[in-house]
């Protein structure tokens, strides 16, 4: 975060037309950091430790449905009898997954890991539906710079001891590799293409990269961790993405 926070302000240093951001909108930024950064990614690090690649990639899907639901309760959007039976259909597959019969290689801890991927999806969907009307009145870097700043505030407390158990002389150049990876892709440019998607298409249409993700989550879950991929996870699997494709379905006006 710390790291991604840096690149995020010497980006903006190169911007053009900033502009100050109003303080009624600081109340909001501070929120959308909450759930955005500190809660979404505490959460997710968490429980991916303690479940599998594949499980916490097929939770991820949910994101739309409870995108979806937030949207209904906060922004007053409308939601349609479809719209309803794809988010029955959804939580549903997500309860088969979570529930349901699990491998001998599964790990010990994996509902609690479960539970943490869901919690760090609401979470996240809270910060979707926040951060759409910032989106129309700031540019994205200048939003995404002020909603990391909020958020590593508020993860110090709880990870500056961790990071000062870190020993740093003990990384080799491959971990060093991967560390610079996940700060510069997995978590800037993530973020900052989020937050331009959020702007040009809409948080519906910008959470539907969870699909790609999923794919390639699997695939390299299946082929490099030894994860298999069975029958019943690609029954609820399924059940989930036919939950999201339902409610993204909009009523025809007119």
């Amino acid at each position: 975060m710390g790291g991604s926070l840096l690149l995020f302000w010497a980006s903006w240093f190169f911007a053009k037309n900033k502009v100050a951001v109003n303080r009624k909108d600081r109340m909001r930024l501070i929120l959308c950091g909450l759930f955005g950064v500190a809660i979404n990614q505490m959460l997710f690090i968490k429980g991916l430790t303690m479940t599998t690649a594949i499980h916490a990639s097929l939770l991820m899907l949910c994101s739309p449905i409870l995108i979806t639901l937030l949207a209904f309760w906060m922004l007053k959007e409308r939601i349609t009898i479809v719209n309803i039976t794809g988010l029955a259909i959804g939580i549903t597959g997500s309860v088969l997954l979570i529930t349901g019969r699990q491998s001998a290689s599964q790990p010990k801890d994996y509902l609690t890991g479960d539970v943490f991927i869901l919690l760090n999806g609401i979470s996240y969907a809270f910060y979707f539906v926040l951060v759409r009307p910032l989106m129309e009145r700031y540019t994205p870097l200048q939003v995404i710079r002020w909603v990391f700043t909020f958020g590593f505030i508020m993860m110090l407390p709880v990870g500056w001891l961790q990071f000062g158990e870190i020993q740093w002389q003990q990384f080799t150049l491959t971990q060093t590799g991967v560390l610079l990876f996940v700060i510069l892709a997995g978590t800037f440019l993530a973020y900052l293409f989020n937050a331009y998607g959020i702007r040009i298409l809409g948080p519906g249409v910008t959470s539907a990269y969870i699909y790609i993700q999923l794919v390639f989550a699997v695939t390299i879950a299946v082929l490099f961790f030894d994860e298999q991929l069975t029958l019943p996870k690609i029954f609820a699997g399924t059940m989930i993405l036919g939950g999201v494709y339902l409610v993204s379905l909009k009523k025809p006006r007119g």
